[in-house]
């Protein structure tokens, strides 16, 4: 029987009940201490805390969004060019999988997902359906939990839309036990009609959602997460692979739904899209203009290096921050958002996060070989190329003060922030911007790991030349390497360590939606407008136009707290645009956004056909230093191909359900 026809036709609920108490037992809280017990509907339908209870185990199904690389839910990471591993897809790692051909329609290993959210969305119209039957049900309890069964409807259609394109949409029918076959049978809708039922979905949901939960229900859905959602499904909706023009054609021109040859992806360019996802971002900003969102900062300290010289291309740059970069520390302003030092539930960046268990366990996965760690998590060259240089400049275009080199190794070590920046390191990593030190690390890097209290266990600078302690002619496992010659240190706390006594690790939390991403969201829908529009939205009224100062001021905070210029305002559309998409590549690496970012572009074949890139793992410290393509197999095997746009349907599931169109590429 199929997960789809299954989930539908089942009446028997796994249902997950808290030993203290129901609130407690919510996903989005991440608690596990929960024990399970097969009820009857009639039962959980009886009491208001069994129907809590059901509620929050519907919201368990969901995969931990931080779980990233191995047998992650979503291609992620590793099916995009920002990242790369040389670790056995045997043993997960669905991303690579992707991109090497392996998942089929038949094998989808980890992002066999289709039927998980199907489950969810079962269960949600099961409470819409049956909430009236639990007597001791209190209206202001109704309405908060239909808040949250609408909210977690629309986000498991969501996530459909994201990785498999459109859904079927049940609305909040449930199909008879006893019904033939047929019945169950439904198209898919169009694009367009997935993201206005999903995005409506979100605004009825936002209305009895909180506008904030307290400190220990950390992860719960609030009003501004509704909202979040809505602003990135507009502004992915506004795009060209999903707007008309050349991309919405090339990749889906003929894909048009069998029973009655509706195109599923519009051919028709709308601007007004633009304005949507604008005033969709524009609603946060203005919660944020209250003091409810803000970019996370760290005031300066003595640890604080000044700001570069000579930055004549942005006037503002030199004010205090919030109007320019000075009076912050821009190193730890990043960092400590992500490796767990900042207080992870009164962060204000966060539009929505949730702690991630699994990203803290996969922060094993960059850790040296030698120190408890797999060392396998890969950044690639083009990632690190595109980090500018401490004054803002792109490497291919370094000024005299800060230049950009290849040769040569710097003389010195540098303190700044908490970070040590070792002296013998290759020049091509020296005087670049803070995120850099934040994310990536690289040969030379310098690993603190201070929880540990053994010897050679902390205070300890890496290598990954080939005959380095941690180089691919030393490891004892033959993948746990940098097969690029980067690892991922973005979420890696100083105090994190794998092995020796001690060793432990910080609880993180994953941002699923930053105040951030709203900020460059607004700016690039702005920028893609050239009339002007009307949008309504809560009662209210947004009139929205291409204003470059607005512009200015949103994409300008993101770069003041990176430490480098933003811009004038008055550069023109492409180059802003350039501009917009290479600042997300630097900002959001590894947060799950890039994979889906090339897509809306309709650049993905152009970025992904660009060989990966790293140094020269294979030579000895002399010549690792060398731009190459990685030693492996897997670069020439990366498929570039339109079918990718989409993760495929389980066959199962078409062959089953004759109105349920494949995705495109994905027939045979």
């Amino acid at each position: 029987m199929n997960t789809f026809f299954k989930h539908i036709k089942s009446f028997t609920i796994v249902l997950i009940l808290i030993v203290v108490s129901t609130s407690s037992c919510k996903k989005f809280l991440s608690v596990d201490d929960y024990f399970s017990d097969e009820l009857k509907l009639d039962t959980v339908f009886s009491q208001a805390r069994y129907v809590e209870a059901y509620l929050w185990g519907t919201a368990n199904l969901f995969p931990d969004e931080g779980r990233l690389q191995n047998n992650s839910h979503t291609p992620g990471p590793f099916a995009t060019d920002e990242g790369f591993t040389s670790f056995l897809t045997s043993s997960g790692y669905s991303g690579m999988r992707f991109v090497l051909g392996e998942i089929t329609a038949t094998s989808l290993y980890s992002l066999n997902q289709w039927g998980n959210y199907y489950k969810i969305i079962r269960k949600c119209n099961t409470i819409f359906n049956r909430i009236d039957e639990a007597k001791d049900l209190k209206t202001d309890n109704r309405f908060k939990i239909l808040g949250y069964a609408r909210f977690i409807r629309a986000y498991a259609y969501y996530n459909i839309l994201m990785d498999f394109g459109p859904p079927i949409l049940l609305g909040d029918e449930i199909i008879e036990s006893n019904a033939q076959l047929s019945d169950y049978d439904r198209p898919r809708a169009t694009y367009d009609e997935a993201v206005e039922y999903i995005c409506n979905e979100l605004e009825e949901a936002a209305k009895f959602l909180p506008n904030s939960v307290p400190l220990v229900e950390f992860g719960l859905p609030t009003k501004s997460a509704a909202y979040g959602l809505i602003a990135r499904v507009r502004l992915i909706h506004a795009s060209p692979l999903f707007n008309g023009g050349e991309s919405a054609r090339t990749y889906f021109g003929t894909w048009k739904r069998s029973t009655d040859k509706v195109n599923y992806i519009s051919q028709n360019y709308d601007e007004k899209r633009w304005a949507l996802a604008a005033a969709a971002a524009k609603r946060i900003i203005d919660l944020g203009e209250t003091g409810m969102f803000r970019l996370h900062v760290v005031p300066a300290d003595s640890e604080t290096p000044e700001l570069p010289e000579g930055v004549t291309s942005d006037p503002n740059y030199y004010q205090q921050w919030p109007n320019g970069a000075a009076g912050i520390d821009h190193y730890r302003s990043y960092s400590e958002m992500f490796n767990g030092e900042s207080v992870v539930p009164v962060n204000a960046e966060y539009v929505w996060a949730r702690r991630s268990g699994a990203l803290v366990d996969e922060t094993r996965m960059s850790f040296p070989q030698k120190l408890d760690g797999w060392n396998g998590t890969s950044v690639t060259q083009k990632v690190v190329d595109a980090y500018s240089m401490v004054d803002g400049r792109e490497i291919s275009n370094s000024s005299s003060n800060y230049p950009y080199t290849e040769s040569g190794f710097t003389n010195t070590t540098k303190v700044f922030s908490g970070f040590r920046l070792n002296a013998n390191v290759s020049n091509m990593y020296n005087n670049r911007e803070p995120r850099f030190y934040a994310s990536v690390g690289f040969s030379g890097s310098y690993w603190t790991m201070s929880s540990s209290t053994s010897s050679g266990y902390y205070n300890q600078t890496i290598e990954y030349y080939f005959d380095s302690p941690n180089g691919k002619g030393s490891v004892s496992s033959p993948v746990d390497f940098p097969i690029t010659g980067y690892v991922l240190k973005k979420f890696i706390h100083p105090t994190d360590a794998w092995g020796g006594t001690n060793a432990r690790r910080m609880d993180k939390a994953f941002p699923i939606i930053r105040y951030a991403e709203i900020l460059l969201s607004y700016a690039e829908a702005l920028n893609n407008i050239n009339g002007s529009h009307t949008v309504e939205l809560d009662g209210k009224q947004y009139n929205i136009s291409r204003d470059p100062e607005a512009i200015r001021k949103a994409f300008n905070p993101v770069r003041y707290r990176a430490g480098i210029p933003g811009i004038r305002g008055t550069e023109g559309k492409a180059a802003i645009q350039r501009l917009i998409e290479k600042e997300r590549m630097v900002e959001f690496l590894f947060e799950n956004r890039r994979y889906y970012d090339v897509r809306r572009w309709g650049i993905m074949e152009q970025v992904e056909s660009v060989p990966i890139r790293g140094m020269n793992i294979e030579g000895s410290r002399d010549v690792f230093f060398n731009r190459v393509i990685p030693n492996t197999s897997r670069i020439g095997a990366r498929i570039v191909n339109k079918r990718l746009a989409f993760v495929p349907l389980p066959l199962n599931e078409v062959r089953l359900l004759p109105s349920l169109d494949q995705n495109p590429g994905w027939e045979n």
